[in-house]
């Protein structure tokens, strides 16, 4: 408890150098550019507006608001692939600074994936705009919607520390990881229906695939208005959990050996 408590202390004495990081993150992705932040809502309607006229006419997908059904899986896939991608850089984008002064080093692969969060949060944005388009009915479980998004960030949080550990020794991990993330992409329910594979392998989805838990958390409350299935919230927040103390540890264990490889 004292060691923990010892963590932190340490992270609110570094809280202003956390705020800054994010801030960059955040105005490096929009630098020059003529929109801003509005592209973190335009971007994904363009993106939803194609994948709904390739696979709700040319695949035809039986599915009931489908721009709905579509940018609910798009948003939430796209956090966790932007916020782990970035992140895997974050020790080696920082080097110069690491060598300079004396930093704690998960501060910069969690300000990474906090600024992809902000990013998410714009992202609710071109949500909210396709749930009013479409007449989405509003309900009270819509207020568990935040809950999820903690899951999802918590998860990523996880991710970004093994993933940014790892980077540092092992660069082909950027190559293996972009083939690793098509997959888990084409292994999620983002544009088609779970009920299209054979059973077997929605047995593995709904088993092994952390982001169909998240993604079908939020479906449930906007689509039929009760809450998820509490076996769902539970993986949720268990494999969050799991992986954000496991990322933790294997950062932890190999950080002070950051320095001979940056």
């Amino acid at each position: 408890m004292e060691k923990f408590k010892a963590r932190v202390m340490n992270f609110w004495g570094y809280r202003n150098l956390y705020e800054e990081l994010v801030m960059k993150d955040i105005k490096l992705k929009y630098r020059r550019s003529f929109l801003g932040y509005i592209w973190s809502i335009l971007n994904p309607l363009m993106i939803m507006c194609i994948m709904v006229m390739v696979f709700s006419h040319m695949f035809r997908f039986d599915i009931v608001n489908y721009p709905v059904y579509l940018i609910i899986g798009q948003t939430i896939f796209n956090f966790m692939n932007e916020a782990t991608n970035k992140s895997m850089w974050a020790i080696l984008g920082n080097a110069p600074l690491m060598k300079k002064i004396y930093v704690p080093k998960y501060i910069f692969t969690l300000s990474t994936v906090t600024s992809s969060c902000v990013n998410l949060v714009f992202s609710l944005g071109a949500i909210l705009i396709v749930f009013i388009v479409c007449g989405v009915n509003w309900n009270l479980w819509m207020l568990f919607i935040p809950v999820i998004l903690v899951e999802v960030f918590v998860f990523c949080v996880g991710m970004g520390l093994f993933l940014s550990a790892a980077t540092v020794f092992f660069r082909d991990i950027q190559y293996i990881y972009a083939a690793f993330l098509t997959a888990w992409m084409y292994a999620t329910p983002i544009f088609y229906p779970i009920e299209q594979l054979p059973e077997k392998l929605q047995w593995v989805i709904k088993h092994f695939n952390p982001m169909y838990s998240y993604i079908q958390q939020f479906r449930t409350v906007v689509f039929q208005g009760i809450c998820p299935d509490l076996r769902l919230i539970f993986y949720g927040v268990v494999i969050a959990i799991f992986m954000s103390v496991f990322g933790l540890w294997v950062f932890s264990k190999t950080q002070d050996k950051f320095i001979l490889y940056i």
